[in-house]
């Protein structure tokens, strides 16, 4: 029995997605799972630091780390015209040079979007992406790069729509929006790392034939009560791709990965990210 340790968001498509292993209603032969919920920004750190054997990272961070983790096929987000949202107080409205952009932490993939569409536009200041909202309610800022449930509340708030991140990376790629997956330490071996994506997509399609069951995982851990929030995310978030990234996804991670590297937002010489895919004798 091998135990690992792993780290997921409090966000409602990882806590679906992963209701199966959270509740122990999947079997995982071979392997003891530990689980820590963390803000997504620490999980990306963490992992970063060998504190995790695997956890769900964002897709900057993955690039960052490709010399030392793979990508797990399972358990991915991927945004089809979707993703991160930028926020403020007038609809469309134009990004001073000046003004003050709140972001959800240096490595997560909504501070790349950001940087990758907007380069010279804004001074940013990472914080928690739970203060984003209240902040730019109390005025302390101009813009917020909003994540997680965010996206469904921030009109009730008395903001407004900027920017659709993920509708901007769609017009202008083609390809959706790879948001974030579960890394893995190489160093865990490819058997290991097969029993794990196996317990992974048995999770999600555990989660996806008891909704009511996950429903009770997700309020225990979400920043919103309201169920129609949560089902939401759901709905845009766990998708096919989530049980398996496919070429689709991977695609479109090599596109991330290109544009990234062209920006000059990667560090030179940062090693090609791979997608972990199991032997036919380890295949589900």
């Amino acid at each position: 029995m091998k135990r690992l340790r792993l780290g997921i968001s409090p966000c409602p498509n990882d806590t679906f997605a992963f209701h199966g292993l959270l509740a122990r209603r999947v079997p995982t032969p071979g392997l003891e799972l530990e689980f820590d919920l963390l803000d997504v920004e620490e999980l990306n750190h963490r992992f970063a630091r060998g504190e995790f054997d695997a956890a769900k990272c964002s897709f900057h961070a993955a690039l960052r780390l490709a010399e030392s983790s793979v990508v797990l096929p399972a358990g991915s987000a991927i945004g089809f015209g979707v993703g991160p949202v930028l926020i403020g107080r007038t609809p469309g409205a134009k990004i001073p040079s000046d003004a003050r952009v709140l972001c959800p932490g240096e490595w997560t993939t909504a501070h790349l979007l950001y940087r990758l569409f907007h380069p010279d536009l804004g001074r940013v200041e990472q914080v928690v992406f739970s203060e984003i909202l209240p902040r730019l309610e109390r005025g302390e800022a101009d813009f917020g790069v909003c994540i997680h449930e965010a996206r469904f509340t921030f009109a009730a708030r008395g903001l407004a729509l900027v920017e659709d991140l993920g509708a901007t990376w769609e017009a202008r790629t083609g390809c959706p929006l790879p948001l974030g997956g579960v890394l893995a330490q190489r160093e865990l071996g490819s058997d290991t790392l097969a029993r794990l994506a196996r317990a992974i997509r048995l999770s999600i399609e555990y989660a996806r034939g008891h909704r009511i069951e996950a429903l009770a995982t997700m309020r225990r851990h979400a920043q919103e009560m309201e169920d129609d929030v949560l089902w939401k995310h759901v709905e845009i978030y766990v998708n096919d791709a989530t049980i398996d990234l496919g070429p689709v996804g991977t695609r479109a991670l090599a596109e991330l990965a290109r544009r990234a590297g062209e920006s000059g937002l990667l560090p030179r010489g940062t090693a090609p990210l791979e997608v972990f895919v199991p032997g036919p004798a380890q295949a589900p």
